[in-house]
C-alpha cells in the first residue's frame, strides 16, 4: 500500500473479506471475519429462534376482555402466523400465560397456582386494564394489577386492547425471547419492581 492510502491493497483486501476470509493465516481469522454466518450459528440462537415461533398459550380469561383475545385467533387477526395458535389448557403445557379480563383477590391465589406450574421458561401477559391495574375497579375486591402476585413481562393496555396491540406486544415478547439468554435479566424494566405478595 502506498503512503497516500491508495493502490491495490485495499481492493485486494476487501475481495477476500467478501469470499470469507482475512489476511490473517488460519481457521480462527475466518471465523472472526463473519461471526454471525449460519455455520457458526451458536446452538443457543437456534433454541431461542425456534422458542420465539412456537408459543403454547394459557388463556385465563375472566371478563369482557375475553372477546377481543378470541378475536385475535380469527381469520382476520390470526395470532397463528406468530407461533401462538395452539392454546393449551393445562398450565403443565404451556409456556405464555395470557391473563385476560378482572382479576379479584379471591381469585389471585388460583392464578399463583397456575403459574407455578407452568413449564420454564415462562412468559407472563397483562392483556387489558383492569389486569395492569384494576381498570375502573378501584373497591377493596379487584386486585389492583396482577404484577402484585405474578411477574409481568409484558403489559398490552386498552379497555379492552385492540387486537392491533395484541398483535404488536406479541412481536415485542418474540423479540425479548429471541435476545433473552438464561441466568441473564432482561435489561428492560417490566412490573413495577416491587416485591411479589
Amino acid at each position: 500500500m502506498k503512503k497516500d492510502g491508495t493502490g491495490a491493497q485495499p481492493a485486494r483486501r476487501s475481495a477476500y473479506l467478501l469470499s470469507g476470509r482475512t489476511d490473517g493465516p488460519g481457521v480462527a481469522a475466518e471465523a472472526e471475519a463473519f461471526p454471525h454466518s449460519f455455520v457458526a450459528t451458536r446452538l443457543q440462537d437456534a433454541i431461542q429462534w425456534a422458542r420465539k415461533y412456537s408459543f403454547f398459550p394459557y388463556p385465563f380469561v375472566t371478563a369482557c376482555c375475553g372477546m377481543e383475545y378470541f378475536s385475535v385467533a380469527g381469520p382476520r387477526y390470526d395470532i397463528d402466523r406468530f407461533g401462538a395458535a395452539l392454546p393449551r389448557f393445562t398450565p403443565r403445557q404451556a409456556d405464555l400465560l395470557f391473563v385476560v379480563g378482572t382479576i379479584t383477590h379471591r381469585l389471585a391465589p388460583v392464578l399463583r397456582r397456575v403459574y407455578e406450574q407452568m413449564t420454564e421458561p415462562k412468559w407472563v401477559v397483562s392483556f387489558g386494564a383492569c389486569t395492569s391495574s384494576g381498570g375502573p375497579y378501584d373497591n377493596y375486591a379487584v386486585l389492583q394489577g396482577i404484577d402484585r402476585v405474578v411477574p409481568v413481562d409484558l403489559y398490552i393496555p386498552g379497555c379492552p386492547p385492540r387486537p392491533e396491540a395484541v398483535l404488536d406486544g406479541l412481536l415485542k415478547l418474540q423479540y425479548r425471547v429471541q435476545h433473552e439468554r438464561p441466568g441473564k435479566p432482561w435489561p428492560a424494566l417490566h412490573g413495577s419492581g416491587r416485591k411479589l405478595d
